[in-house]
């Protein structure tokens, strides 16, 4: 069936998106060996929830499951002493038999990561890996999973845009956010939505510039089912998508007829992917129980306390932009500084806003699909808001603020802000000057947050890594350290190429054709 037409990308352009793409792959490994085992957010009880399923023992009931003995024996051969005492899963099984009495939350969520874990643990024989090296191989198949943000990137950008060379600064601005490294190569259920969540974004930027065949709009339905079968986060995909089906083809399609479009990818997301939610519904009449709710029960504020807004939104939107940008560790103990994060939302989020949705001096009009991939973050910020201003007057804690809760939407942010930076310059040599300074500075913002991480695990904070660093590395690491230094040398090459073939593609001359009669 006729349908909208690919922009034309050369053979060399190709092989950038590829350079970019293995790159950001390399980028990920990088921060799966340097964060220490289980200082990634919750890594100890996603680890955990892992083994207990490569065991067999289920998936009980939200708040229920509790940490194996095994899992804190580890993390307490960790704290005694270096790598090579380290036992193996089957001998910490063996010596630390049953579970703890420590609540492990991740029943609130369905088991589908970790079911994959559990099979890449059995692949590996995890049992008779070092404990630390059955993680580490969680987490190489969690960047695994990650990596392909990077083409994903480049594709979404370079369809809205139809610039090559915006869409090659788009996998430059993921390394932009280090919690984004940190997250997708640590051990989380994180890691397949924020590949899931970028297909869907992928295949609504399709729809939204003219690709209105059926097996696209499928396509899309069956993708955020799977998206919503991982996790919550994922849940705020459906109306997204009901949005773009809604929108795409207008003008081409009557409003009947998009309706009925919408209904279908509606159906065939709830037929594939509403039955653990359903589940959730039938049996604790809510979408999704807390897990926390034994150890975190209702408290009334002390008397003469009062919930203040101003108190909760300093510390959920606070924490929000800290934990977007870059603060990794298990308690998100080391950031990449307070005033460089602030800076960070402030530009991105005033230049989004002041310039994403105006119409284009040029080119076909992008407002309708700037509007419409503005619902997905939109929807995951709401939602967690509301979800964490419950748990405050329930509890009076702020919790359940974290800005990895956007990353499903990271694509729609990107593509957002290809069209937002590329309307601001009004000469062509602005244009070039700015996409120059966005090459070079989103990865500087990452290595920058990689050199902070580093230092704080390795070099207790006190600046570059020493050589007592190194030799901390060295007993404590999972490799040795020179296996690390190859493959970040690897990285710097990458990007340092890569910047160079930005600066050398040239502005284009002309917008790629889309055919805008496409139809069903």
């Amino acid at each position: 069936m006729p349908h909208a037409a690919h922009p034309v990308v050369s053979r060399r352009e190709g092989l950038w998106v590829a350079v970019l793409t293995a790159v950001f792959g390399l980028w990920l490994v990088v921060w799966a060996l340097v964060v220490p085992a289980f200082q990634a957010p919750d890594e100890p009880a996603h680890f955990d929830a892992a083994v207990h399923v490569a065991t067999g023992s289920g998936w009980p009931a939200p708040g229920t499951l509790h940490v194996s003995n095994a899992v804190q024996a580890a993390q307490q051969e960790q704290a005694a002493g270096d790598a090579s005492t380290w036992s193996t899963t089957s001998e910490l099984l063996a010596a630390h038999p049953g579970d703890s009495a420590t609540v492990n939350q991740m029943t609130q969520h369905p088991p589908t990561a970790y079911a994959l874990d559990a099979l890449v643990l059995r692949a590996v024989h995890y049992g008779s890996l070092r404990w630390d090296h059955a993680l580490l191989a969680l987490r190489l198949v969690d960047a695994l999973l990650v990596m392909p943000l990077a083409l994903l990137a480049w594709a979404a950008v370079r369809r809205v845009t139809r610039s090559p060379r915006a869409a090659l600064i788009a996998p430059l601005a993921l390394f932009a956010t280090p919690q984004l490294a940190s997250i997708g190569a640590s051990v989380t259920n994180d890691a397949p939505v924020l590949l899931l969540g970028g297909v869907v974004v992928w295949l609504a930027t399709r729809l939204l510039t003219g690709d209105l065949r059926t097996r696209t709009l499928v396509a899309l339905g069956v993708v955020t089912a799977a998206l919503v079968w991982t996790k919550g986060t994922g849940l705020p995909a459906v109306p997204f998508t009901a949005v773009v089906a809604l929108v795409s083809g207008a003008g081409v399609l009557t409003l009947g007829r998009r309706a009925l479009r919408t209904a279908l990818l509606l159906a065939t997301t709830a037929v594939l992917g509403c039955w653990w939610w359903l589940h959730n519904l039938v049996t604790y009449h809510r979408l999704q129980p807390d897990g926390y709710a034994a150890i975190r029960p209702h408290a009334d504020f002390p008397p003469g306390e009062h919930p203040s807004v101003l108190h909760f939104l300093d510390v959920s939107w606070g924490t929000v932009a800290r934990t977007f940008w870059g603060s990794p560790g298990q308690r998100a103990q080391v950031s990449i500084g307070d005033l460089l994060t602030a800076v960070l939302t402030i530009v991105a989020v005033l230049v989004v806003l002041l310039w994403a949705f105006r119409r284009p001096r040029t080119g076909p009009d992008t407002r309708a699909a700037a509007w419409s991939l503005a619902v997905f973050p939109a929807l995951l910020l709401l939602l967690q808001t509301a979800s964490s201003a419950r748990a405050y007057l329930d509890t009076t804690q702020v919790a359940g603020t974290q800005g990895r809760y956007v990353f499903p939407a990271l694509l729609a942010l990107v593509v957002l802000s290809a069209l937002a930076w590329r309307r601001m310059p009004r000469t062509a040599r602005g244009r070039d000057i700015l996409a120059t300074g966005l090459a070079v500075v989103a990865p500087a913002i990452g290595l920058y947050g990689l050199a902070v991480v580093s230092s704080w695990f390795w070099n207790a904070a006190r600046g570059p890594l020493t050589a007592s660093g190194i030799a901390r590395y060295e007993a404590w690491g999972p490799v040795p350290f020179v296996v690390v230094a190859g493959i970040a040398a690897l990285v710097a090459v990458g990007l340092v190429a890569s910047v160079v073939q930005v600066v050398r593609t040239p502005r284009p001359g002309g917008a790629v054709p889309v055919d805008r009669s496409a139809h069903v």
